[in-house]
């Protein structure tokens, strides 16, 4: 953004921090990898396994929240690792990463990579599975994030790095927990009606009706469903980062 050049200070609002009051670069500087999730508690609980997994923490060990000054979102940091929560949904998520991508500007972070980890509703698969995201798709199963900008409709595509999907693939041949597939993600606006649910306050179809929708949505590549990945993925692409 060439604006920001223009600002004597940028306050990341909602992390509570800011270029005037904080050295982004001694704080962030050392960042490669970001991982993203929904709650404070589980990306809390995820920084202290990754600790661990890295020699870099002591069981019992606490990590302070970096964002402890606001309750909107939480962050932790451990040697090159930063862990986000994003909250639920498009809106949520598109806030926390504007200000996460200037924050690892400001930083002057290079050659970064952020996986957006999380629970999701599978299509065809074994509960448990974890689904490796080839491509984002909207309700309609089209490989784009649609927004409107200054009142003009604005299309983006939704396509994540195949290269590190390969490799979280091959990772995941290597640790052999887990029953993991590369496909597509459907990113919809709501978890009940968007996501053919029967038990939400409102529902005007039926259940053959779903079963029909979640048929046409597997023949198309779709995996799982959840509520965050295209906006995740179209905004990882017009930054260039690295993102899955």
């Amino acid at each position: 953004n060439p604006h920001l050049e223009k600002m004597k200070e940028d306050i990341l609002y909602h992390f509570a921090l800011g270029t005037g009051t904080h050295d982004f670069p001694a704080l962030f500087g050392d960042v490669k990898f970001v991982c993203v999730g929904g709650s404070p508690s589980r990306m809390k609980a995820f920084i202290a396994y990754i600790a661990e997994e890295l020699g870099l923490g002591s069981p019992g060990s606490d990590y302070p929240n970096i964002c402890a000054g606001t309750d909107r979102y939480a962050m932790y940091k451990v040697g090159p690792v930063l862990s986000v929560s994003h909250g639920m949904g498009i809106p949520s998520i598109s806030i926390m990463l504007h200000e996460l991508i200037k924050l690892l500007y400001h930083a002057k972070c290079s050659d970064i990579t952020i996986i957006r980890i999380g629970t999701s509703g599978g299509i065809g698969l074994e509960p448990g599975s974890v689904v490796i995201t080839r491509q984002s798709v909207d309700a309609t199963f089209k490989p784009q994030f649609e927004q409107v900008i200054l009142g003009k409709t604005v299309i983006r595509s939704t396509n994540l790095d195949e290269q590190l999907a390969k490799e979280l693939m091959q990772c995941s041949k290597e640790i052999n927990q887990f029953n993991t597939v590369i496909g597509n993600t459907m990113c919809t606006l709501d978890f009940y009606e968007g996501q053919g649910r029967l038990d939400g306050a409102i529902c005007l179809y039926n259940e053959e009706e779903k079963l029909q929708y979640l048929k046409e949505a597997y023949d198309s590549g779709v995996r799982n469903i959840e509520m965050e990945s295209s906006v995740f993925a179209a905004m990882c692409n017009l930054s260039g980062v690295k993102g899955k």
